[in-house]
């Protein structure tokens, strides 16, 4: 048994991830204010079965609970995509299936946003050394100008391997999409060119509302034994490690200290002014 196989099940057992699927992160107000600032959802399958995830990155705020509730919500849906999607995926295609693809909305992306790379780090890590090759594609859409200095920061931070699945496409990414999916699996955000959220809504796979948070969101509460005439649970959160290596501190701090020195020179300067770095 590998090395990193042992130290992902060390986290799993210290972390308790094989009962997060029965911890619901209630009352109902305070998930939707997660789902609303952290946007992510499934918007559909492609036609080899694979689930798709839709990200909206650049319009993420993180900014409507704490940071291991975001945490504990990404486990969830991890645990959700491995325990019950990909199996039902699996049956309804006849074959295995045992990845998805990912879609990543950069839409509305401020260099603000870097005031979140240290949750984001920690999320990708979790993902990196505890759910590997679980994620056949990273498609990036609706990319703004701000993008390549906010890559030259996110770069070393990723794993080789998580490098390699990345793919930049032109604009919304429609045309490229759909070499691989068809129209109804396309998230909102890709259906046409500027597309933002409010476009779409009722197909907006971000949304507490759609099939499949309200799918997650109940099988969670069923699999705690809660329903709506219950005494309410503590509002807690999960705590979760989240590993985060000296090594990518490092090179992290380098490369934003880099491109903070860049963009002094630049009048776009005035949109940092609100940054807060720490560790």
């Amino acid at each position: 048994m590998n090395l990193q196989l042992l130290d992902s099940l060390h986290w799993r057992l210290e972390n308790g991830i094989d009962d997060i699927l029965s911890k619901p992160i209630v009352p109902t107000d305070l998930y939707r204010g997660v789902r609303d600032s952290q946007l992510i959802g499934v918007s559909g399958y492609t036609r080899e079965g694979l689930p798709v995830f839709a990200i909206g990155l650049g319009l993420s705020t993180f900014d409507k609970a704490s940071v291991q509730y975001y945490v504990q919500s990404h486990i969830q849906i991890n645990e959700y995509r491995d325990r019950v999607i990909l199996p039902a995926a699996t049956k309804q295609k006849g074959r295995y299936v045992g990845k998805c693809v990912k879609i990543l909305d950069l839409s509305g992306l401020k260099l603000s946003a870097l005031n979140q790379l240290k949750l984001l780090t920690a999320i990708s890590t979790i993902d990196d050394l505890n759910y590997p090759e679980k994620t056949i594609t990273y498609y990036i859409v609706n990319v703004p100008y701000v993008f390549s200095a906010c890559w030259k920061v996110v770069k070393p931070l990723l794993h080789d391997r998580t490098k390699l699945k990345i793919q930049v496409l032109q604009g919304c990414g429609r045309d490229e999409l759909l070499k691989i999916m068809d129209q109804s699996a396309l998230p909102h955000f890709c259906r046409r060119e500027g597309s933002r959220r409010g476009s779409y809504t009722t197909e907006d796979c971000f949304s507490l509302d759609h099939p499949f948070h309200q799918q997650l969101y109940n099988y969670i509460k069923k699999q705690a034994g809660v329903c709506e005439t219950t005494r309410p649970l503590m509002h807690e959160s999960v705590h979760v490690e989240m590993p985060v290596t000296d090594s990518k501190k490092t090179e992290f701090c380098k490369a934003l200290e880099s491109e903070w020195k860049k963009f002094q020179k630049q009048d776009d300067f005035s949109q940092l002014h609100d940054i807060k770095i720490s560790d």
